[in-house]
């Protein structure tokens, strides 16, 4: 599969099966989040890695949005660091993007979970603390979202996108 068709079949996966990941799979899934760019090459963000089906389930009520994570077979919490680098958030937002596109390669659903809210603070500390306190994360570490996966219990419908014209726009802004 190339990258273009892993964009085009990427979808909001929220129903898995009640079936293991294979090591090997989870590996390279990591390797795409170790792999992901972060600017200046700082490490800006980190990773974990959820297997254990309890902690899944505990996860689910982090917030009312991410209650699927209790049917996911792993998930991988995104971290940042904002005493690293001030574009920590890009570059956790960015990592996502490439985990989520090597779910889609190897066969599997994923569906993103923020927690991070930008626009509510005490939202965002509650909805953190929370992540923060079940995995033993560090207080200077932000959690920007999780992404559970699994193997899709459903064969997901096609995206209906606006037109590609009223997206996209050549050398200016067209109104």
């Amino acid at each position: 599969m190339d990258i273009l068709e892993a964009i085009q079949l990427r979808r909001e996966i929220t129903s898995f099966k009640d079936e293991q990941i294979q090591m090997e799979k989870l590996e390279k899934i990591i390797d795409a989040a170790y792999l992901a760019p972060a600017g200046n090459n700082l490490p800006s963000r980190e990773f974990i890695l959820v297997t254990n089906k309890k902690m899944l389930t505990h996860l689910g009520n982090a917030t009312p949005y991410v209650t699927w994570l209790k049917e996911s077979a792993a998930a991988i919490v995104i971290t940042g660091r904002p005493d690293v680098s001030k574009y920590w958030l890009q570059d956790a937002s960015i990592a996502s993007a490439f985990i989520w596109l090597e779910i889609v390669e190897l066969g599997l659903g994923a569906a993103f979970g923020a927690v991070y809210h930008s626009e509510n603070k005490e939202e965002s500390k509650k909805r953190e603390n929370f992540v923060r306190e079940a995995l033993s994360i560090p207080e200077d570490r932000r959690i920007v979202a999780i992404l559970g996966f699994g193997y899709p219990n459903d064969e997901p419908k096609s995206k209906k996108l606006l037109p590609r014209d009223e997206i996209i726009h050549y050398d200016t802004f067209n109104k």
